[in-house]
């Protein structure tokens, strides 16, 4: 009998070990916050709402939609549009029901069209992707990925749609694979491809995420929360991405992605790296070409011009994860702030204590519109 437990605990140690070694450890990550160059007084809340909130996107007539975040693991309503100060099921709760398993990523496109993109809870179910006209509220795609582009273990959560409509770039952070990558959707024919899978700048490197109070570990440091391509912003050009434990802004040319007849190794060497950065989730890009990025540890929002300087553009600790970005009319960026530090394998009862959860916007003082 001692044998056997030994041999358990043998087994158990050696299993410890080897999440540790796959998914714990990591080093702090330096502060680049400077003096910001807006008062955290420009912030104002446009919304709450009782339920951790995933991604945010506004039309260019003011319509703003958010989903709830999937890891607050929402049994309810996972889309919503705010209307007249309430949130509604979008496009209606029937139809949430039929269409929405995990849903996170959201972005409007050129042709007033919400498309949504759903994980499938990592993998361990079918990822999708939907569309649905905003003028009408109908369904206009709703396509289910298989396992080669959204294998087990994988996490696709954030899409940009490009000028024309014709192509859609998705992020997979690939939390627990950890074989991120990004994904090129043809809206056309719904062939989908992965591309840059496990490339260098898709990678999350060896930095644990200090969140205020929180440092985001598990399970007595084995396991630590670090992910790959999150934040994505499409240019008319260019593709601007970032791994969430990352330190570095990549970019890459649209064309670039979009060429089939490229060969992956070709592919690779087209990456440009392009600047410092926080450890961030959201990215966004205006009309200047100035990259938006998201600091998840000190509640900021930087911006890198297109002369790649880094610089601090307005902080506030009243943003406790800054996740998604969207612009919207007047001139004005929505942030989601998802709280995720409050969220991951917490209870219903730790979730709820530390709601409402918001979105807030601000005028970063340029055009204010996407750069596309």
């Amino acid at each position: 009998m001692k044998k056997i437990l030994l041999f358990l605990l043998l087994v158990i140690v050696a299993a410890a070990i080897a999440l540790w070694v796959r998914h714990g450890g990591g080093r702090p990550y330096p502060d680049l916050t400077e003096t910001p160059r807006l008062s955290a007084d420009e912030l104002e809340v446009v919304l709450s709402y009782p339920k951790p909130i995933g991604n945010v996107t506004v039309s260019a007539d003011g319509r703003v939609f958010f989903t709830v975040h999937p890891e607050s693991r929402p049994q309810g309503n996972k889309l919503l549009e705010y209307v007249n100060g309430a949130s509604v099921p979008y496009p209606s709760q029937r139809v949430q029901r039929e269409l929405f398993d995990t849903p996170i990523g959201v972005v409007i496109d050129g042709f007033n069209r919400l498309w949504v993109i759903d994980h499938g809870n990592h993998g361990t179910r079918r990822a999708r992707i939907v569309a649905i006209d905003l003028a009408t509220g109908t369904v206009l795609r709703d396509q289910k990925f298989d396992k080669t582009i959204a294998p087990l273990g994988s996490f696709l959560q954030d899409l940009q749609v490009s000028a024309n409509g014709e192509t859609i770039v998705i992020a997979d952070a690939s939390f627990w694979r950890k074989s991120p990558a990004l994904i090129v959707y043809d809206v056309e024919t719904g062939v989908a491809r992965r591309v840059l899978e496990a490339h260098a700048s898709v990678l999350a490197e060896d930095y644990v995420i200090r969140n205020h109070d929180h440092v985001m570990e598990f399970y007595g440091g084995i396991v630590v929360l670090r992910g790959g391509v999150d934040g994505i912003a499409l240019g008319r050009e260019w593709l601007y991405y970032a791994a969430l434990s990352g330190s570095s802004l990549y970019r890459i040319r649209l064309e670039d992605l979009r060429d089939r007849n490229l060969p992956a190794s070709e592919l690779a060497t087209r990456v440009e790296r392009f600047s410092d950065k926080p450890l961030s989730d959201g990215l966004s890009i205006d009309t200047d070409n100035n990259v938006y990025i998201t600091d998840i540890e000190h509640s900021a929002l930087f911006t890198v011009d297109a002369k790649r300087t880094l610089s601090t553009l307005i902080q506030s600790r009243e943003i406790r994860w800054p996740d998604g970005l969207s612009f919207g009319p007047d001139g004005y960026l929505y942030i989601s702030d998802s709280a995720l530090s409050e969220i991951i394998l917490k209870s219903d009862e730790h979730i709820d204590a530390n709601a409402p959860y918001r979105v807030y916007r601000f005028q970063p003082g340029n055009e204010g519109v996407p750069g596309q």
